[in-house]
């Protein structure tokens, strides 16, 4: 979708669209529209119910033509992104080819997030579709935002490496696991970040198995698909250690293993690299957008399979920390890898705070529904700017407890630890079983995004499947509090 913003509408745009403020209907005054298609509107609202609620859309037909009014509710900033978002979803397939929005009056931040909301709700996957009806095929090709501050330029900016970033991660999720597995991760996202200043490390199965990454490799041993270590580096800051890591959970592919799923809603786990595929995202956001800060993104890709060379129940492995693990479960995998990904980017770097994320625990949809992310965090004040940065980009988070009490459920009576505990609380062991790999001094949070990175129905700013959960949460985080 093409974005552009202009002083005045394009006479040849056949829509026209206006923000309208929660209960400001009847003081609707748009220039270039007289009374007459002021009344149109203000009866049309009434009939459509429409109260200028944030995300509601009523249209009318007056004498210029076809008007969209899209409620802004209070007017804040992440209800103008709302806007643009209903408003896309509204034209995308009506057979509209292009419209335009008098943000006259609003701020710069406004207009860029409404302009971010049109293009993030117009992405969709059409590659493998080979009979979609032409009344399914978008039309919408170009927005105009009239009336918006000189400023908005810059703004826009940002909010368009967000978009560019949410786009690479809804296609990571997307893809179809036989053309998603770690090789092809690999080549797909160096591709996409090639030539933005990111520094790529990529680490085959020889290189991990030297490394002693057991732990990850003991997930990868029943794919024929070899599995990959992706660190992508930004030096937005200059010469010198990274000060954040994202390390990202890359299952591209879960059967379970051994222990292995149950058929229905297996295919599902094509998106079981939710967290692999956000860091990606975010990586390329921060690139694009020149960040100044110096982050690395960390993604363990493998393919967890079932066949006479997988790992067994039972099983012990060494990971990368020399820490020893009894594997209870092989569909508890998620933590295998990224346990080797944390040491490696701790030996590697020497970083002072990370961030995992991952599809970790189906206990967090039993917890918290496909509402918010789970955070759990070894610190405070790190847990607070996570939260913040949750509120501030629409990207939920909430915290959950960890402990002594919680840790002990994990102790193995062969190994330093088993790798499931109990039932009962099933989330809150899993994210203690990456805690034991973070060193001392590290500040580490981890955030388990299970019932975040695919959805159901639509959304303000995505269709049905990949929501591009994580990018704008570690794009706010990291603006926040890592550049000056």
């Amino acid at each position: 979708m093409n974005v552009t913003f202009a002083a005045t509408r394009p006479a040849t745009t056949p829509v026209l669209a206006l923000p309208v403020a929660k209960g400001a209907v009847a003081t609707l005054a748009p220039e270039g529209l007289d009374d007459a298609a002021r009344a149109i509107l203000t009866a049309a609202a009434a009939g459509q119910r429409f109260k200028g609620e944030a995300g509601t859309v009523a249209e009318a037909y007056v004498a210029s033509g076809r008007v969209l009014l899209l409620g802004v509710g209070e007017g804040d900033d992440a209800s103008y992104e709302r806007a643009g978002g209903a408003m896309t979803a509204r034209l995308l397939t009506s057979g509209v080819t292009a419209v335009a929005a008098d943000l006259s009056g609003t701020s710069a931040i406004a207009a860029a997030r409404f302009a971010a909301g049109t293009a993030q709700r117009a992405w969709r996957y059409d590659v493998y579709r080979t009979k979609l009806a032409d009344e399914a095929k978008p039309t919408l090709a170009d927005v105009t935002i009239v009336g918006a501050p000189e400023e908005t330029d810059a703004a826009w900016a940002g909010r368009d490496a967000v978009t560019q970033g949410l786009a690479l991660t809804k296609t990571l999720v997307t893809l179809p696991p036989n053309i998603l597995y770690p090789e092809s991760f690999v080549e797909l996202v160096s591709k996409e970040v090639e030539g933005l200043g990111l520094e790529i490390t990529v680490l085959d199965e020889a290189a991990m198995a030297e490394l002693g990454m057991g732990a990850l490799l003991g997930v990868s041993q029943g794919s024929r698909r070899e599995a990959r270590l992706l660190a992508l580096r930004w030096n937005g800051a200059g010469e010198g250690d990274p000060a954040l890591a994202l390390v990202g959970k890359g299952v591209t592919f879960d059967t379970g293993g051994i222990s292995i799923k149950p058929a229905a809603g297996m295919e599902d786990m094509k998106w079981d690299m939710g967290g692999a595929g956000a860091v990606a995202g975010a990586m390329k956001t921060l690139a694009l957008r020149k960040a100044r800060a110096n982050v690395i993104g960390v993604m363990g890709l493998v393919e967890n399979m079932p066949d006479g060379n997988a790992q067994r129940p039972g099983d012990v492995v060494t990971s990368m920390s020399g820490q020893t693990i009894e594997v209870i479960n092989t569909d508890a995998e998620g933590r295998l890898v990224l346990c080797d990904c944390v040491t490696w980017v701790q030996r590697t770097h020497k970083v002072k705070t990370i961030v995992d994320l991952a599809t970790l625990t189906g206990a967090m949809i039993i917890s918290l529904g496909n509402e918010q992310g789970g955070l759990f965090a070894n610190d405070d004040g790190l847990a607070d700017q996570l939260l913040a940065a949750s509120k501030a980009s629409g990207d939920a988070l909430w915290r959950f407890p960890m402990g002594p009490a919680y840790d002990k459920l994990i102790d193995s009576a062969i190994a330093d630890m088993k790798n499931v505990g109990p039932r009962g609380g099933g989330s809150i062991t899993a994210a203690q079983f990456i805690k034991r790999f973070v060193d001392e001094g590290v500040n580490w949070a981890h955030l388990d995004i299970a019932g975040m990175v695919w959805s159901e129905k639509d959304g303000p700013t995505w269709g049905k499947g990949a929501t591009g959960y994580g990018v704008r949460l570690l794009d706010q985080f990291v603006a926040s509090n890592f550049e000056g």
